[in-house]
């Protein structure tokens, strides 16, 4: 089948419709997000009103805005005011102030309500995240009055499948399942299915931990409280999925010393590629100037030595992979909550104890090579290095995320390429005074 953007660029708008109408709204999603400006405004206007929408939503806020700057007024009234209210508050926090304000203009004064409400939320919590268009149930009602009240209601609330219930006050007392209600004699009362104390999240918590609460729990859908344990709305499996791809994306790039990229890659351009990596490589470039100037203090040790030279990439270049594992592996024990930074002083020792295993097997295998190569004596050297910066490097990198996490530092951030260059500089240091210990120079 041909691709999308040939049959634009061949200008085939027969054969461009035909390949819109056989494809699902995702797929047709990544289409556009690949796309320069102009080619993505003309694909979105080829989709009728209803596919339309279902596409826009797929796509991301940076997506969204480009598509929406390219429309005229009522098209991008009705486009707007469809979108579900916790996704439009998402692409308004990353809309230019322009783009923000001719939505919001554009907005019913209910869905503006509901849209401003979301916005009140901090940035980066549940409130921003969930859908307060919700069928909350009362608890003294029974299984036919509930099941009506889903159909009187239902086709405005973004999700049926997980229905809260609250008292007179819209306190949550527990959750519903669709399916109980469906499966369950009229006569029965929604207090006799109701599943009391269900996991919650308060709507000023951090929208990750909400959507890995939910992973834990397996739930469908989780509700979302205000302070006072009122329901303000649900936080849908959808948005969790998001939220979770959204931070582990995040983490894979600063774990490589990088900021996340806003867009599609495909749809980045070589400027915005470069300027995501440019600042932390000229960070790491100015930290790794601190290697040049050890191998400068420790200049006469290798003059005396020359041999010594030879494994200086060897031990720095282990030293920094040893680092780099434990740092990822605490990252990530922190990011799915397995540690805590509570457990700082646990994972020093293990971390310690971990290094120095790795180091006492690497060193077996580098005595047996040096010795081989440079004789016994700076064999020997090589050994005791490869120890002890083992289990340096690991003590560092399965402890600077969690310190981090301490200072309110995303633990990404200080992970491997920055634990990298430390354990470089700090690695020569070791080696060269263990040589200069164990060969009296």
């Amino acid at each position: 089948m041909t691709h999308l953007p040939v049959l634009l660029d061949e200008q085939d708008l027969a054969g461009a419709l035909e390949w819109l109408e056989t494809q699902p709204p995702y797929a047709i999603a990544d289409e556009i997000a690949r796309m320069d400006a102009v080619q993505s405004v003309i694909t979105f206007r080829l989709l009728d009103k209803d596919r339309a929408l279902e596409v826009f939503e797929e796509l991301d806020p940076v997506d969204q805005q480009q598509i929406l700057e390219g429309l005229r007024d009522q098209a991008f009234r009705d486009l707007v005011e469809n979108m579900d209210p916790d996704d439009r508050a998402r692409m308004l926090k990353e809309a230019p102030a322009k783009v923000a304000k001719r939505v919001l203009a554009g907005l019913s004064a209910h869905e503006r309500q509901m849209t401003a409400a979301l916005l009140g939320y901090p940035e980066g919590s549940v409130g921003r995240f969930m859908t307060p268009e919700t069928v909350a149930l009362q608890q003294d009602l029974t299984v036919e009055q509930a099941l009506e009240v889903v159909r009187r209601r239902g086709a405005r609330a973004e999700t049926i499948y997980t229905l809260p219930v609250v008292d007179r006050g819209r306190r949550l007392t527990g959750i519903v399942e669709l399916r109980e209600l469906v499966l369950s004699e009229p006569t029965a009362m929604v207090s006799e299915l109701v599943v009391t104390e269900p996991p919650r999240a308060q709507a000023t918590e951090p929208a990750e931990s909400a959507a890995r609460l939910m992973r834990e729990t397996n739930v469908l859908d989780l509700p979302v409280v205000d302070s006072e344990d009122r329901l303000v709305g649900l936080l849908t499996s959808d948005d969790a999925f998001e939220v979770i791809e959204a931070a582990d994306t995040e983490d894979v790039a600063r774990q490589a010393g990088a900021e996340p990229l806003e867009r599609h890659y495909m749809s980045a351009s070589v400027f915005q590629l470069s300027r995501t990596r440019m600042l932390w490589l000229m960070l790491l470039l100015v930290a790794a100037t601190l290697t040049v100037s050890v191998n400068q203090a420790f200049e006469s040790t290798l003059e005396s030595v020359t041999q010594l030279a030879l494994f200086v990439p060897l031990l720095i270049g282990t030293g920094g992979n040893t680092g780099a594992q434990a740092a990822t592996a605490a990252v990530r024990a922190l990011a799915v909550g397995e540690v805590r930074t509570s457990d700082l002083l646990r994972v020093i020792w293990r971390e310690c104890r971990t290094g120095l295993l790795l180091g006492l097997m690497l060193a077996a295998v580098g005595f047996v090579v040096g010795a081989v190569f440079v004789g016994a004596d700076v064999a020997a050297v090589v050994a005791i290095t490869l120890i002890v910066i083992c289990a340096w490097a690991s003590t560092v990198g399965g402890t600077m995320p969690l310190l981090a996490k301490k200072l309110r530092i995303d633990p990404a951030v200080v992970s491997a390429p920055m634990v990298t260059t430390l354990v470089d500089a700090t690695g020569l240091v070791i080696y060269f005074t263990t040589a200069k210990l164990v060969l009296g120079i």
